[in-house]
């Protein structure tokens, strides 16, 4: 079967994050939702996207094809049921499409389908931006239960501090040595060839994925997700880092995501708790004005290949787009737009010709080559996002 991944309705609602991915891409738990997918339905998969997304993310069209809502995380029972799916049969969530079987070519239209609604109770979902983290601690126990379903863990080292011995496992090539995991309150996952050095503080629900570092004397919290090839130091509560990213040194960082390629200057703090304790608003792309999240605790939104100065602070419920470059003294903006080079006192654009010649050599310090198409894919974002770089009208 031929399984296809579509972004759904909800992708604006996870800018900036979807500037430079499809939804299926975002890292929640341990895998992204694609890696979720492939993993249960034993299959690989590809992707409807916008169309500037669709050279670097190709979809794959066959005779017989099933389309899942990659706003969706599978679980057992969901992946079971979209697996037996037959021609003209789709399944529904209070009354929105989370999968349907079509042939090639086929004009679809939901009132000639057999129509399955999904009323387990076992659905998690990503609806917004805010959620990756909020949602990210029972994401993490899901994909442990899935990735380490009859296997074996590597054994604790001698001289690390563990509690609960029984949810922690630990992935070949890992090195922790002189550390402490605390896994009363969630599973721990340490991916292959991870770092964590010594005197590194992990308490779960933790994911540190394939090759990435804790850095020595680091504390981090419940909820959180270091992704491949990440380095991570300070202190961290209930965050994601996608993977590629750095926050290498002490300063906080809390109830946020960063995408990847992504690096924080020594000393960045993050707030995520307001001084009157009300409820956080976020910069929303959809609406263009803040929205309410109804959390009491939120703290940085970065996307891709954005950077931050020493000693910069954000302001609860900041969003940094896609390739912003902050600098100086003070609270930069609650929204910093996408290629904004500078910070509180004084900002202009970062033109993409610069911002490309460090995104090079970021790159190709990991091996990783920067593309033809991740040029493409930059210079439309910053296209389509001049209208909120006011000072550039």
């Amino acid at each position: 079967m031929n399984y296809i991944l579509f972004d759904g309705a909800v992708r604006d609602q996870l800018l900036p994050f979807t500037f430079t991915r499809p939804v299926a891409d975002i890292r929640i738990g341990i895998m992204t939702i694609r890696e979720k997918w492939e993993f249960l339905l034993g299959f690989s998969t590809t992707t409807v996207t916008e169309d500037y997304l669709a050279d670097k993310y190709p979809l794959v069209e066959l005779e017989s094809n099933i389309f899942i809502n990659a706003s969706f995380c599978p679980s057992e029972n969901l992946a079971g049921l979209i697996r037996g799916l037959q021609e003209n049969q789709a399944v529904f969530y209070n009354d929105e499409p989370l999968a349907f079987f079509t042939t090639e070519g086929q004009e679809v239209d939901f009132d000639s389908f057999e129509v399955i609604q999904y009323s387990y109770d076992d659905v998690l979902r990503i609806e917004n931006s805010w959620d990756i983290f909020a949602k990210n601690a029972e994401a993490i126990q899901r994909d442990f239960d899935l990735l380490t379903e009859d296997r074996v863990s590597e054994s604790i080292p001698k001289h690390t501090v563990a509690f609960n011995e029984k949810d922690i496992f630990i992935e070949e090539g890992a090195k922790l040595p002189l550390c402490s995991l605390n896994a009363t309150d969630g599973p721990i996952y340490i991916g292959k060839n991870a770092e964590i050095m010594e005197g590194a503080m992990i308490r779960g629900p933790f994911a540190l994925c394939d090759n990435a570092t804790i850095k020595m004397g680091a504390k981090i919290y419940g909820g959180t997700t270091v992704g491949p090839h990440c380095k991570v130091g300070g202190e961290v509560g209930n965050s994601v880092l996608f993977g590629y990213s750095n926050k290498g040194h002490d300063g906080y960082l809390g109830n946020a995501v960063l995408g990847e390629w992504c690096n924080l200057g020594a000393d960045t703090n993050n707030s995520n708790l307001k001084n009157n304790y009300v409820e956080v608003k976020l910069w929303s792309y959809e609406t263009q004005r803040f929205a309410k999240t109804g959390l009491q605790f939120c703290g940085l939104m970065m996307g891709d290949h954005s950077k931050s100065a020493i000693n910069t602070m954000f302001n609860t419920g900041t969003v940094v787009g896609v390739c912003a470059n902050i600098f100086g003294s003070g609270f930069p903006r609650n929204f910093v737009p996408s290629f904004s080079w500078g910070g509180a006192s004084n900002i202009e654009t970062y033109r993409t010709n610069k911002a490309f010649e460090v995104a090079k050599v970021v790159m190709a310090r990991r091996d990783i080559e920067f593309t033809e198409q991740d040029a493409a894919i930059l210079e439309h974002v910053f296209e389509n996002t001049k209208e909120f770089r006011r000072w550039d009208l």
